[in-house]
């Protein structure tokens, strides 16, 4: 049998599933704000993989992610623990923002302090109910706003047991991503936890392709850490870890004319865009740095010059990259 887990003031005794709400601070109005929280502790000892989404607060798909995550009955069988957390930013969540009221980003706040911001003590909340409780974790994110990005995962490479996660995931590409100070990636890492990073859609919109992907990819990682029984599924084509990437800037402020789509594949030099103002008397083009992948663009037509127009991947294997997308999507289809 498990032990009892203990979080937020409650105990989650083996074989048991319930929510707790973790006070976190009141506004000024005097009601509390509190980080929703579901437990489902198995009966038998595992993992204890915590999945979070909305760090950010405009940054939605994970949350329907997780809803649907809790929803599946092979949780039943569940070996170790799952912790939910769908909105960590809870402030952000209410008011459709990336950001705490202060305007801080809680994700270059940790670990955060229980005497210090809002942003840190939000954080250090996190660290001490969720992450001290943790063997694992995913943390869900999309694009910015008017900014999708392809689903793929971030992660430190160099650990085994991260690379081997991140592989099982089961998204098209992996980049091997530095850390960020103050970011939860960070301070997860440095505690010696595997963990893992989905981007995928877009702030504020639900993007079913990424939303599909996010679920099968924690089933998988489940799977993979034996917590979840295995299943007979057709396998998709093996994940591709992406060699470097940068972002194509446009040249120019003006309309955006764009010609390749989220996931195509670009040769050094094709033109991805045309820039030109409203009369469309100056007009610039827009080549791509290399040869590679999309997997980030921006999705609003008005920029200024040197705004992010196209994130490109750049592969060893290009043939074998492009291929993973196309199955990746046919796959979810």
């Amino acid at each position: 049998m498990s032990e009892s887990l203990h979080i937020g003031g409650v105990e989650f005794a083996p074989g048991s599933r319930g929510t707790v709400q973790i006070p976190v601070s009141r506004r000024a109005s005097g009601a509390e704000v509190s980080l929703p929280v579901e437990v489902v502790h198995g009966r038998k000892p595992g993992p204890r993989l915590f999945i979070c989404a909305a760090i950010h607060g405009d940054e939605i798909n994970g949350v329907e992610i997780i809803r649907r995550i809790l929803r599946r009955r092979a949780l039943t069988s569940l070996r170790g623990s799952l912790i939910a957390v769908p909105v960590v930013n809870v402030y952000g969540f209410v008011s459709l923002s990336r950001y705490l009221p202060d305007r801080r980003d809680l994700n270059r706040s940790f670990p955060g302090s229980s005497q210090g911001s809002l942003a840190a003590r939000l954080a250090d909340t996190f660290v001490r109910e969720i992450i001290s409780n943790a063997t694992h974790g995913i943390d869900l994110h999309t694009g910015a706003v008017h900014r999708t990005n392809l689903p793929q995962i971030r992660a430190c490479l160099d650990d085994q047991e991260t690379e081997r996660l991140a592989r099982a995931f089961g998204v098209p590409v992996i980049l091997n991503s530095n850390l960020r100070d103050g970011s939860l990636r960070q301070t997860v890492v440095d505690t010696g936890i595997p963990m893992l990073l989905y981007e995928a859609g877009e702030a504020l919109r639900f993007d079913k392709w990424a939303i599909r992907g996010g679920e099968r990819g924690i089933l998988n990682v489940m799977r993979a850490l034996n917590m979840l029984p295995e299943i007979k599924s057709k396998p998709g084509a093996p994940p591709m870890i992406a060699q470097g990437s940068r972002w194509t800037r446009a040249p120019q402020g003006g309309l955006v004319r764009a010609h390749v789509d989220l996931g195509d594949r670009v040769e050094k030099g094709q033109l991805l865009a045309h820039v030109a103002d409203p009369l469309g008397s100056d007009e610039s083009e827009v080549l791509s740095p290399d040869a590679g992948l999309i997997i980030g663009r921006s999705e609003i037509p008005v920029v200024n010059e040197g705004d992010a127009l196209f994130h490109v991947a750049t592969f060893e294997r290009l043939d074998d990259a492009a291929s993973s997308v196309e199955e990746f999507q046919t796959l979810l289809t």
